[in-house]
């Protein structure tokens, strides 16, 4: 595997990251929308991730391709939060207002496991430029 293949990788692994980075910003930003029925409330959403690994039999090949993808992202199926509130204008005949159940905790820590993974492939990145800097000065 060339140095060039790195940039891939670490390429993928950024794109993943923001697809994490996204849907925990989504999932936070409805956690506190108010709905009359619980079949209405929003549901949280994840990344689901893959690894890629295409002719990993190939030793030290150029041909090898590795990285990750965002195989999809699934609705979680987390019961809303109820809440009994009769003055609301959306509440229900019985006075309860729903919504979703976001789990705040959760998500603050998917947000910052993803801030630090991005943060370490840019630094990747940057050592694996500084290496081929170095090695085209070996020539001079």
């Amino acid at each position: 595997m060339s140095l060039n293949a790195i940039f891939d990788i670490a390429g993928s692994a950024m794109a993943a990251e923001t697809a994490r980075l996204s849907t925990s910003a989504e999932n936070m930003g409805n956690a506190n929308v108010e709905m009359g029925s619980p079949d209405e409330v929003y549901q949280p959403k994840y990344p689901i991730f893959q690894a890629v690994q295409e002719n990993a039999n190939q030793w030290l090949g150029d041909q090898v391709k590795a990285g990750v993808k965002v195989k999809g992202i699934y609705e979680s199926d987390a019961e809303p939060y109820k809440k009994y509130s009769p003055n609301n204008p959306i509440a229900d005949e019985q006075g309860f207002v729903y919504t979703s159940g976001v789990n705040y905790v959760e998500e603050m820590a998917n947000v910052i496991s993803s801030s630090r993974s991005y943060q370490m492939n840019i630094e990747l990145l940057n050592t694996t430029k500084q290496l081929m800097q170095r090695t085209l000065q070996l020539g001079e």
